[in-house]
């Protein structure tokens, strides 16, 4: 179920090379753009009338009106399952908690008497936050993005997940159970590509938004790339994906479950073993067969692990490793070694890592405090994952006074000259011809 490379006993490549070596599930998102921008396009110009036609083509779902009612909030919020809204409860609660803490204050620096640089962290004034509704709808999504723009300071918050045929035209009755628990109003009934268009340019009853964040599919992904720079993005988000680095401690029960996890969410999703022990990978393998088989999405899962976006990696000792898990920059990282700590604090490449037995993904998921929403496609190599940064810009206050500006002035001068800018040497020596 899960093809082997085998990196033992060899000199490793750079990391980009290493990286071009490793299981990693391709994401095309140009291919979907010339079937996505005459959406858009068609948003644009048409509005919410080409909303509900491009709905009802691509969705099997009429959706005369794209707001979601109050009413049907707080009918979702009354009737949802007292477990599950306990749960959305203490979910709340420690993202609450967790992301708090991420709020950056102003600072004022003094530069010299007389001189001052001020940063500002103002929070970007209205977003857009798309919840997926296709093989699972994802309630839990709701509380990762609405929190940190919550704690942020936003002040304008829509969220957007698709219409489902089974309520009526209404998106998943716990993703707007999730929203009125937030206190979140705003909700549309719109998915796919045409939501990050009713966004970008505004649709009905929808105002433009400064910023959309949350993952999707390949064309909600396309439409995010094909307006960025109208709209603010968090990240071109590809199929899920998790690495388990582990040696001859790791427990083959934990990890098999725990590769079965993350392939759960998409026949596309990554699930990738990198061991210093051949036992433990054999352990895993004979492992899988049952367990995959005694899972409700069988089917899903056997492609997930049985494609080339999945695999084990044979590694000489751990320092090899991490040599390898940085390469790879996974979404999920889960490091189950003897002192696991040490070792993930060496972790330089990764959207969230989770240390020992005891902190599965599936932890991080929903109740562990962190946040879901992370850097897919070796993008942690570059990129965190979402946050309250995310939704704060840092704006500089420049405040010099007369004798600061002058002491400064012929620095000012030699730089402009030497870049061939003398307007720029001027506008400051007009403030010196008094």
């Amino acid at each position: 179920m899960l093809s082997r490379i085998d990196l033992r006993g060899s000199a490793l490549p750079g990391p980009r090379e290493l990286a071009q070596l490793l299981p990693r599930a391709g994401t095309d998102i140009d291919s979907v753009l010339s079937v996505v921008r005459p959406i858009c396009e068609d948003v644009r110009l048409r509005g919410a009338e080409a909303v509900r036609e491009i709905t009802a083509r691509l969705d099997g779902v009429d959706v005369p009106h794209l707001a979601v009612p109050q009413a049907a909030l707080d009918e979702a919020l009354a009737t949802v399952d007292p477990a599950v809204r306990a749960a959305l409860v203490e979910a709340i609660a420690r993202v609450r908690k967790v992301h708090a803490d991420q709020r950056r204050t102003d600072v004022t620096t003094d530069v010299v008497p007389g001189g001052m640089v001020t940063e500002r962290w103002v929070p970007v004034r209205r977003v857009g936050l798309y919840v997926p509704g296709g093989l699972a709808p994802l309630l839990s999504s709701v509380v990762m993005n609405v929190v940190p723009a919550q704690l942020a300071g936003v002040e304008s918050i829509a969220v957007a997940s698709p219409p489902q045929r089974d309520n009526g035209g209404l998106p998943d009755p716990g993703v707007l159970a999730a929203c009125a628990l937030l206190g979140v109003t705003e909700v549309y009934a719109v998915g796919g590509a045409q939501a990050i268009a009713v966004f970008g340019y505004g649709a009905g009853p929808c105002q433009p938004v400064d910023m959309v964040t949350g993952p999707g599919n390949v064309y909600t992904t396309a439409a995010k790339r094909l307006l960025r720079g109208l709209i603010g993005i968090d990240s071109e988000a590809g199929p899920t994906e998790v690495a388990v680095l582990a040696d001859d401690t790791a427990d083959a029960g934990h990890v098999a479950a725990d590769l079965i996890s993350q392939a759960e969410h998409d026949p596309l999703a990554g699930a990738v073993l990198v061991t210093t022990s051949e036992q433990l990978a054999d352990d895993v393998v004979d492992l899988l067969p049952g367990l995959v088989a005694a899972t409700k999405h069988t089917e899903r899962i056997t492609t997930a692990l049985g494609g080339s976006q999945s695999g084990i990696v044979l590694v000489e000792d751990l320092e090899t490793g991490l040599a390898v898990v940085d390469a790879y920059a996974a979404e999920h990282l889960e490091i189950q070694t003897r002192d696991a700590r040490e070792v993930a604090m060496r972790v330089r490449n990764a959207g969230a890592v989770f240390v020992g037995p005891w902190a599965p993904v599936s932890l991080g998921d929903y109740c562990a405090g962190s946040n879901h929403v992370l850097p897919t496609g070796g993008c942690a190599r570059h990129s965190s994952g979402l946050s309250v940064q995310s939704f704060l810009r840092g704006i500089h206050l420049i405040e010099y006074d007369e004798q600061a500006l002058a002491d400064v002035a012929g620095h000012i001068d030699a730089l402009a000259g030497a870049e061939d800018l003398p307007a720029h040497a001027a506008a400051v020596r007009a403030r010196q011809r008094r």
